[in-house]
């Protein structure tokens, strides 16, 4: 509650003191009133909404923490002469007619209205009197709403069994005392008649600043047997992305984090109790979704697992608490380190709180959105060429029949062609027509049947697109040429014999060598390194997960997307150069091997492909590591027999051995579980390493962007990329940074007009600093002329935030300053 609510609403009021605090310093004491009812106004008109109140506990407790919050305002005005009570009288004031709620029992509909009123009154009466309550004293404001918070619907049916009785399930919220373990049990006799729903669709929830809950705690497993056939078919299909093993409280997480992801939205963030089985596979994909989103979430607070402190109508169970926002935040994770007096009224829980970047799994991780593209990747990879048009690709024997082997030249123009599943599973053999650099009067002179063939299975198509959007002219006056032909593509690969490349959007992260007159389809990612060293960096587990970390999800099976942009680009690679000659040639012998073992499997093997290979691979390290997981079946153990599997998982092994070695590290991931692809047999120990070793990835490619800076670039291929790129370096210049400069932001924001505003947006770049910034640095992180005017400006609001504690300067650096977290 305090994180959800509070401490914004408390971001907000140390901002408003501290303009307060400017305006009175400059004897605008009118100013500073204004500037207190306004924010007096804001708070009595901030909405909180709690989608499952049943009788209103959350709600209460909010209204209890605003009205606090609302006593040091007002005390702040009274202090500048201003008659708060009068401001109160007038409706300025928290009241319950802010606090929304939904909920599905009529009786505690009622009775959460009523705990409401009683909290207002006592309250008013506790700092007011009598005088602070007006008339009427109680008011009947509908925000406590009977309603199905997770689904709306058409038409509802009863569902009936073959002899026409209702279908009833258990209500899932009445219990009684077992007779002989004096424990809550359900109450079996209090069932529920179950429906039939047409055309269900998700609930909509009244518009709120904060939303806070304690939905029921039902695990997806249960949800048919609790809730009946219907009503969990309907839930299902009013939110089709929904995995169906998420529990019930997902629901309300989804919908919640699409109304705070929404454009224009009002909701600054919400908060859940669930289960703590939110960090299982099925409830952590609702969270992974909204958090690779655009815009993304970030879990600004979270408890992964904590008591339910015992309460004579509440269920034994474990819970996690999630507060979300939307953008890139850093978050606080608290563990619980020490629990004691669980059964007693005096129950005692210690957290360890940890601030840094909160993961969908509730624990702490590597930021790898961090990390920026490095010149020195630059122009050596693309995805491949995008054809816009079938009539391009032909058979071995289509090729023949247009001429290939026979007219000269014409082995340059048809080629073999992959595509995604040519890699995953196995090569088609199909080719592809690229007649790139060739005008159409060459074609026509040249090679006249692919002119008619393309003239008859490429140009209308073209043509019939003409329109549908910004294109589609240019694709149909030169139909001839793919849509794309991608000429970086062509640029990198001129010169060399072969070429990585990778599947964009694979359950497995892999990656092989092509040779140069293959043409890639445009949903694979071409790499231009010929030497099979590559393939072993590339391979290895540590790129492997960094892209599995950095890269999206895609399609219905979840898959992980290789984006170049994002995986390749800002990707540290181990400094060559710096290792000796065995290292060296251990990594090129291995990644040679590599490619080598898994192509002659596949080719001696008619029923290989690829992703079997790394399917029981993966099969066999989750048996290795202990999962309960089933024995390898017939048909994997077929594919483990004719792959030589265990072959290919010690190259692996030993590519991540030595791969480690040449970054100079030490990590227990070889042989681990989820190599290759995201896994739900990992250890807390793995993932620990796993997020260590992101952590010093992210480290590495910002130490790498510094150096470049500086002229440094560590080239993977400098006799290519160093002609293409030496007008990216800098000029005979070395680039100085300041002895603090922790602000970096993706754009400048613009220096605004309006006090309160600067304050604001000052504050919120020193919350997001990275290491106490001083005054100069805080002032170049907006757009337009640095003037001495906003310099001390920028001076001044980092005075009167220190001086009303919302900032602190370290002992060290008294001319600096940091947000305390």
């Amino acid at each position: 509650m305090i994180s959800t609510i509070i401490d914004p609403l408390r971001t907000d009021w140390q901002q408003v003191q501290a303009a307060v605090e400017d305006l009175r310093a400059r004897g605008e004491t009118d100013a500073a009133r204004q500037r207190l009812r306004d924010f007096l106004h804001q708070l009595a008109t901030t909405r909180v909404l709690d989608p499952a109140c049943g009788t209103g506990n959350f709600l209460y407790v909010a209204l209890e923490l605003m009205k606090r919050l609302e006593g040091e305002v007002t005390a702040a005005l009274e202090e500048l002469g201003e008659n708060a009570p009068r401001l109160a009288i007038k409706g300025e004031t928290v009241s319950p007619q802010q606090f929304l709620g939904l909920e599905l029992n009529p009786r505690a509909v009622e009775i959460a209205d009523l705990v409401l009123w009683i909290g207002y009154l006592k309250w008013q009466l506790k700092t007011g009197g009598p005088d602070s309550i007006k008339e009427p004293v109680l008011d009947r404001y509908g925000t406590i709403v009977e309603q199905d918070a997770v689904i709306t619907w058409d038409k509802r049916t009863l569902r009936k069994d073959d002899s026409g009785r209702p279908i009833t399930v258990w209500g899932g919220r009445t219990y009684k005392r077992h007779p002989v373990t004096g424990e809550q049990v359900p109450d079996e006799t209090a069932r529920l008649e179950t429906y039939r729903y047409t055309n269900p669709r998700p609930a909509k929830w009244p518009t709120a600043e904060f939303v806070v809950g304690n939905p029921p705690f039902i695990g997806g497993k249960d949800l048919r047997d609790e809730l009946g056939d219907g009503y969990a078919e309907a839930i299902w299909a009013a939110r089709k992305h929904m995995p169906g093993g998420a529990d019930f409280v997902m629901h309300f997480w989804d919908q919640a984090a699409t109304l705070l992801r929404a454009k224009g939205t009002k909701l600054r963030r919400f908060g859940f109790i669930t289960t703590n089985s939110i960090t299982q596979t099925f409830s952590r994909r609702v969270i992974e979704r909204h958090m690779q989103g655009k815009p993304p979430l970030s879990l600004v607070f979270a408890v992964p697992d904590h008591p339910w402190l015992k309460q004579a109508d509440k269920a034994a169970v474990r819970i996690a608490m999630t507060v979300a926002v939307q953008g890139k935040r850093e978050g606080v994770l608290a563990k619980s380190v020490h629990e004691s007096g669980l059964n007693t009224d005096t129950p005692s829980v210690e957290l360890d709180k940890r601030q840094g970047n909160v993961l969908a799994n509730l624990s702490l991780g590597a930021d790898v959105s961090l990390a920026q593209p490095l010149l020195a990747n630059e122009a050596i990879s693309s995805p491949g060429v995008k054809l816009h048009g079938s009539g391009f690709i032909v058979t071995p024997k289509q090729a023949q029949a247009l001429g290939l082997g026979k007219v000269e030249g014409l082995e340059n123009h048809i080629l073999p062609y992959r595509n995604g599943r040519d890699l995953a599973q196995r090569p088609r053999g199909v080719m592809v027509i690229d007649l790139y650099g060739l005008r159409i009067q060459d074609v026509q002179r040249r090679f006249p049947e692919v002119y008619q063939h393309l003239h008859d299975h490429v140009k209308p198509e073209r043509d019939a697109k003409v329109g549908k959007s910004r294109d589609m002219q240019q694709y149909a006056d030169d139909w001839w040429l793919f849509g794309k032909v991608r000429t970086d593509f062509r640029d990198f690969t001129e010169g060399l014999t072969r070429y990585v490349a990778t599947v964009e959007t694979c359950k497995h992260r892999f990656f092989q060598f092509l040779e140069t007159s293959v043409r890639p389809d445009n949903k694979l990612v071409a790499i231009g390194l010929q030497d099979a060293t590559s393939i072993a960096l590339l391979s290895s587990r540590q790129h492997v997960l960094w892209s599995l970390a950095a890269g999206g999800k895609l399609g219905v099976g979840n898959d992980p997307v290789y984006v170049k942009t994002r995986c390749f680009d800002p990707f540290p690679f181990p400094l060559m150069d710096a290792l000796d000659a065995g290292t060296r040639e251990e990594l090129r012998d291995l990644g040679d091997r590599l490619d080598r073992h898994r192509k002659a499997r596949i080719e001696r093997h008619g029923h290989l492909t690829m992703t079997a290979l790394y399917n029981v691979l993966e099969r066999v390290r989750e048996l290795s590591a202990g999962a309960d997981v089933a024995p390898l079946s017939e048909s994997e153990r077929d594919v483990y027999d004719a792959g030589l599997v265990s072959v290919l998982g010690e190259l692996h092994d030993a590519i991540d051995a030595a791969v480690l070695r040449a970054y100079g590290w030490d990590d227990p991931l070889v042989a681990k579980p989820g190599a290759t692809c995201p896994s739900p047999h990992k250890s807390g120990e793995q993932e620990a390493a796993e997020q260590t070793l992101l952590s010093r990835l992210v480290a590495l490619n910002q130490a790498r962007r510094a150096e470049e800076r500086q002229g440094t670039v560590r080239w993977l291929r400098p006799d290519y990329q160093l002609p293409k790129l030496r007008h990216k370096l800098p000029q005979g210049t070395q680039i100085e940074a300041p002895a603090l400069e922790p602000v970096a932001t993706d754009s400048q924001p613009s220096w605004p007009s309006d006090d309160l505003e600067q304050i604001r947006v000052v504050h919120q770049l020193l919350e997001t600093a990275d290491a106490p910034a001083t005054p100069d640095s805080l002032a170049r992180a907006f757009a337009g002329r640095l003037s001495p005017k906003r310099k001390r400006r920028v001076g001044q609001i980092l005075q009167t935030l220190a001086a009303t504690g919302a900032a602190r300067t370290p002992p060290d650096a008294p001319d600096s300053y940091f947000v305390p977290r």
